[in-house]
């Protein structure tokens, strides 16, 4: 599966009430080498999305962002579609006008927790006919995953900006006009 195919699959996802049980079916369906193709993609855009910058608009958007969120925002952010993921990645503006209630979760927030897990609960699945937690087979997708030069995005990261209403004002004026004041969260 190449980059293509990848967002592809993402597009063809969005049309779907559960975007990752629908990804996880398909998948179901996919060789090894495809699914371990999509989790490459799927990390590598996770890897790259991981920027003090865009974790600024999110904590914007909803009125402060937990590591775990930060991960649920990027997870919902790729969930949108190649479009949508390559302009928020250019200008990280453009969610101002991008936000509406039809394409946020059920709490109201951009958020997609369970797309983080589709790649490695169809490898599971594929490899041991159910997508209960298993660590060696985890391991064995992360030792693939590292073979083909996709490592875990850094543990820490530096944050640029300060939780500050002035400064979060100035770095991004458009998304605290729409939601400085009156966050998601």
């Amino acid at each position: 599966m190449n980059r293509k195919e990848f967002w592809n699959l993402i597009d063809g996802s969005k049309e779907y009430e559960d975007q990752a049980e629908w990804l996880l079916d398909v998948l179901a369906q996919k060789s090894i080498n495809e699914i371990l193709d999509f989790e490459f993609h799927f990390q590598g855009f996770m890897n790259e999305s991981y920027q003090s910058q865009l974790w600024a608009a999110a904590y914007i958007l909803m009125g402060g962002c937990s590591d775990d969120t930060f991960d649920y925002f990027r997870g919902w952010l790729i969930g949108q579609g190649e479009e949508v993921y390559n302009k928020v990645m250019q200008n990280h503006e453009y969610l101002a006008k991008y936000i509406s209630e039809e394409n946020l979760d059920e709490e109201g927030l951009p958020q997609n927790e369970e797309l983080l897990s589709v790649g490695a609960d169809a490898y599971t699945l594929k490899k041991t006919g159910d997508i209960e937690w298993n660590s060696d087979v985890y391991d064995e997708l992360l030792e693939e995953l590292n073979r083909r030069g996709i490592g875990s995005a850094a543990d820490d990261i530096d944050l640029d900006w300060e939780e500050d209403e002035e400064e979060l004002e100035k770095l991004f004026p458009l998304l605290w006009k729409r939601f400085g004041e009156d966050s998601l969260g």
